[in-house]
């Protein structure tokens, strides 16, 4: 009962087997090889990269004996302690289990003394962010100038809740994510050392399951492998993480691409049998649309991939603008699946949006009226027919050069000012009309005058929208031109202006008349506040 699970087992014990960080790795054997050690690392990634691995690699190499090509040896004394885990030298600490000022003070007491017999001697920290801000206090001073025999190495999975005085005392080591071929490339080498025997698609499920995480990538396999029986197969691994097969999915597709619901419905009733999440299988519709997109951009794309076959079989089923649009539709229903009575009844009504907004079919492309059936083009492309749709159809040359439908006599006879107010404008566009005068319009083209002392309103915007609002009204595409100068007569605005001032006039006019206003001012010596009468 010693086994050991994997990713303990298959740990990498020096640089060479590390998986998928070139760029650090490349950058600490550089540093061990030109003898240019910092005297603090901070090691930031996600979960499960190689964060700590790492650091405990350059923690034997910086004490190895014989350095073999920048890398630990693995057969001296320090090297076979590290590994073994009794290097007293190094003092390796859980940040979230000892995040007070005084374990920090405890810690740090130490640092002055000599190690007992490595080179250097190694703090390594782990999850270094969960320290309060008092130990971080603590720890500055020691950090930024440590004893010559001292090395601090730092891992966190998140450097924001570090405080910015840490940070510019250390060299910052990103890991990346490590991408499914990296996982399942690992995975197969172990299993094939291992003698375990396992399907490829199975290892690459298991792969993009870890989410860019090599250690849960092998808590997976480990997983699968006690599954299976001491065997990795599809349906094991699909069984155990809860997805749906992958010719499940095929013909789900398969349906939504021929617009038949009911072939969905009964797709999605044969996945419910053998699974009830829903959610992940909207995760693998979202993971084959993104992948089907990127095989119609570049049809090479997915060549490596186990199930290329399909993903290139129904990138020609679906137009790129239907596949944008189920994306949109899956991923915002991913959002809203846990708010549906249940997960299966929120995935049937995705699937169905998808049909109820597909956009015209191949059918209704044939049928549409503006096709020309001469062509011999029966297959019109889509999107030349929603232009078609967007603009008026050119029948032949002659209807090219037809002339624009005459202008209303009615509407003719209506003054500027009610024209102003049947073509309801607004803000701008409204007062650039009320200074403008209509001086002549016919069949073609329309001229107005604009007063001189407000020709700032003629802006490329308020022009354009009048242009706009005068053709709509008369219903033709009159040539609408400008003339700035003094209008002859008066200009709505003028009219408007005028009439205020009158109504004005007229409230002043009535109050000095009216025989109670006026016998106040004999009895009571009262008098009226120039500005204050204002016209009802």
């Amino acid at each position: 009962m010693n086994y050991q699970v994997l990713a303990r087992k298959w740990r990498p014990s020096n640089f060479t087997e590390v998986v998928g960080q070139e760029h650090v790795v490349k950058s600490l054997m550089n540093a061990l090889q030109h003898e240019r050690l910092h005297h603090a690392y901070l090691f930031t990634g996600t979960r499960g990269v190689g964060k700590t691995t790492l650091a405990r690699i350059l923690a034997k190499a910086i004490n190895c004996e014989q350095l073999d090509a920048s890398n630990p040896c693995g057969n001296c004394k320090p090297c076979r302690e590290l590994d073994e885990g009794r290097f007293l030298d190094l003092i390796e600490v859980d940040a979230a289990s000892r995040t007070k000022v005084e374990d920090t003070r405890d810690l740090l007491d130490n640092v002055q003394y000599a190690p007992h017999y490595g080179r250097y001697k190694v703090y390594l920290i782990d999850e270094v962010h969960m320290l309060s801000g008092h130990s971080f206090n603590a720890l500055l001073k020691t950090l930024e100038e440590p004893p010559p025999h001292v090395k601090f190495l730092l891992a966190t999975t998140d450097p924001q809740k570090i405080p910015v005085t840490v940070l510019s005392r250390c060299l910052q080591l990103n890991l990346k994510r490590l991408s499914s071929e990296q996982i399942s490339t690992q995975m197969t080498s172990i299993l094939t050392h291992e003698h375990i025997i396992n399907a490829p698609q199975a290892v690459y499920i298991l792969a993009r399951a870890a989410d860019g995480s090599m250690r849960d990538g092998l808590s997976l396999l480990d997983q699968a492998i006690v599954h299976g029986g001491g065997q990795v197969t599809v349906e094991c691994v699909n069984a155990m993480l809860g997805t749906a097969a992958l010719h499940s999915v095929e013909t789900l597709l398969t349906a939504l691409a021929d617009a038949d619901a009911s072939a969905v419905l009964n797709h999605i009733a044969d996945i419910a049998n053998t699974q009830s999440d829903f959610n992940t299988v909207l995760q693998q519709v979202l993971q084959a649309i993104h992948r089907i997109a990127l095989a119609q951009k570049v049809p090479k794309w997915s060549d490596h991939e186990f199930d290329s076959d399909m993903i290139n079989a129904l990138s020609k089923r679906f137009s790129p603008e239907d596949l944008q649009l189920y994306y949109q539709i899956a991923l915002l229903g991913l959002k809203d699946l846990d708010l549906a009575p249940d997960s299966r009844m929120g995935f049937e009504m995705v699937m169905l949006r998808m049909l109820a907004f597909k956009p015209a079919s191949t059918v209704e492309v044939e049928a549409h009226p503006l096709i020309n059936a001469s062509s011999g083009d029966e297959h019109k492309d889509l999107s030349s027919i929603n232009n078609d749709r967007l603009s008026p159809p050119v029948l032949n040359s002659a209807a090219a050069e037809h002339t624009p439908p005459p202008v209303t006599n009615n509407k003719i006879n209506l003054s500027w000012s009610e024209q102003i107010s049947a073509m309801k404008l607004e803000g701008l566009t409204r007062e650039l009309a009320n200074n403008c005068l209509l001086e002549s319009i016919n069949e073609q083209s329309c001229l107005l005058i604009l007063d001189a002392n407000h020709q700032q309103l003629l802006t490329a915007n308020s022009e354009k929208r009048l242009r706009q609002a005068i053709q709509d009204f008369y219903g033709a595409p009159l040539k609408i031109d400008f003339k700035i100068a003094q209008p002859q007569t008066e200009t709505p605005a003028m009219q408007t202006a005028k009439a205020v001032e009158n109504r004005q006039q007229a409230a002043i006019d009535a109050i000095n008349t009216d025989a109670t206003v006026n016998a106040l001012k004999e009895h009571f010596d009262a008098r009226i506040i120039p500005g204050s009468i204002q016209p009802v």
